[in-house]
């Protein structure tokens, strides 16, 4: 399972008991849904030292591994059986019916940015090229290892490339239904994770694994269809958007502010979330503008896959399931109130007068999230409650530390 701070927590068996854990699951006490980032437990009302849980896996994602592993993402239910309300990869699940409740099919595709360190510090830069040819050869064997290890997986690799900060990587995988692209997620940060460790190294999935560099970003893709008919192009709006399609990407550039703390909620985000980076800073939606939060990617010749948005605000510290969630949430929501499309950002956004600037600071994005009932509606009460929690753990902790702290204390705390 992956909890609210963005940290994957698991629990093994021998693989003969593999059922018992499908059907009757493994104890998980509910304070695993508030631990934190640096293993705190962000205790609520909701949360305390009482009560327990079952995690149960899901054998109809299991995947298996080299070495005699397997790996199968998890839910978590009361000990009679009812479902959790505070499981973000059951909430994903939920909105998911709900999309489909809608007469829509959602398809998502997801990118992982990560950095390699050797030992607990960043490899030096070098003649670091970014996209550059060098730079992916210089680490060939790690590479060729790595779309191996994945495929083996089953994880739908569609390109691997070097990217800007110094040995950076990004990985995009092929778009899938929500659950299962978030799966991918998962289990591609698992298997990256392996594999460098198998080369000597560490990946580093944090939003700023080094202050004075560019962070580590999770953008998500999003598409949407009815009857068979996309919803994101061949339509009179701008662009083709259709008039469901519009709404849906009203609903999301008008949430955004509300849901960061999802996207981006944790203490090293908005060292991330800067003007200049390519990481969304901006409210605000362009085609192809790669400095606004959302990104309209048309359905070209280039594209075979057709029109899709792409959320770029989120990044590796957010719980794959709920940004997904949250996504669809607020497409859904814009769907429903049939809200008007803004004007596009045709420019960078920091050139635009009326381009909104999301909160560059944690306890804005927070408060924010708290006082928002769209994003209780979207996360469910009990969701919203622990992903408070242990943010603003993080926030009463660490807010006078620098950042550059922070980024080497935290740097390989989102490596499975």
């Amino acid at each position: 399972m992956v909890d609210m701070a963005g940290v994957a927590r698991a629990k093994s068996v021998p693989i003969g008991r593999a059922d018992a854990f499908h059907r009757s699951g493994m104890g998980a006490p509910p304070v695993w849904n508030a631990f934190c980032v640096d293993n705190a437990i962000a205790f609520t009302d909701r949360v305390t030292v009482v009560g327990d849980l079952r995690m149960r896996a899901d054998l109809t994602a299991a995947v298996v591994l080299d070495e005699g592993w397997a790996w199968a993402p998890a839910e978590l239910f009361h000990q009679d059986g009812s479902p959790f309300d505070g499981c973000a990869r059951g909430r994903l699940r939920a909105l998911q019916a709900d999309t489909e409740a809608h007469g829509l099919r959602a398809l998502v595709g997801t990118e992982l940015e990560f950095v390699l360190a050797a030992g607990d510090a960043p490899l030096p830069h070098g003649q670091w090229q970014p996209y550059g040819l060098g730079a992916l050869f210089a680490a060939e064997r790690f590479v060729a290892d790595l779309e191996e290890s994945l495929a083996d997986a089953a994880v739908p690799v569609q390109q691997l490339h070097a990217e800007y900060a110094g040995h950076q990587f990004e990985i995009s995988l092929a778009p899938d239904e929500p659950l299962r692209a978030a799966d991918h997620a998962v289990l591609a940060r698992l298997v990256i994770s392996r594999v460098a460790r198998g080369h000597g190294l560490q990946a580093s999935f944090s939003p700023q694994p080094d202050a004075a560099d560019a962070g580590n970003g999770a953008h998500v893709h999003l598409s949407l269809t009815r009857d068979g008919a996309p919803l994101l192009s061949g339509g009179n709006g701008p662009h083709g958007l259709t008039d469901g399609g519009a709404a849906a990407l009203a609903g999301i550039v008008a949430g955004l502010p509300d849901l960061l703390g999802v996207f981006a909620g944790s203490l090293l985000s908005a060292q991330r979330l800067q003007p200049g980076r390519w990481s969304g800073a901006f409210a605000c939606w362009g085609l192809e503008n790669r400095e606004a939060a959302v990104r309209l990617i048309a359905a070209t010749a280039g594209n075979p896959l057709g029109a899709n948005v792409e959320l770029k605000c989120v990044d590796p510290s957010a719980n794959p399931y709920l940004a997904i969630a949250a996504l669809l949430g607020l497409a859904l929501d814009g769907l429903d109130r049939g809200l008007p499309l803004p004007a596009e950002t045709p420019v960078n956004p920091a050139e635009h007068p009326d381009a909104v600037r999301l909160p560059d600071r944690q306890p804005d994005v927070l408060d924010l999230l708290a006082g928002s009932a769209l994003a209780a509606s979207i996360l469910g009460a009990e969701i919203h409650d622990a992903l408070l929690a242990v943010r603003r753990h993080e926030v009463a902790t660490y807010a006078d530390v620098p950042v550059e702290q922070l980024a080497e204390r935290f740097r390989f705390a989102w490596t499975s």
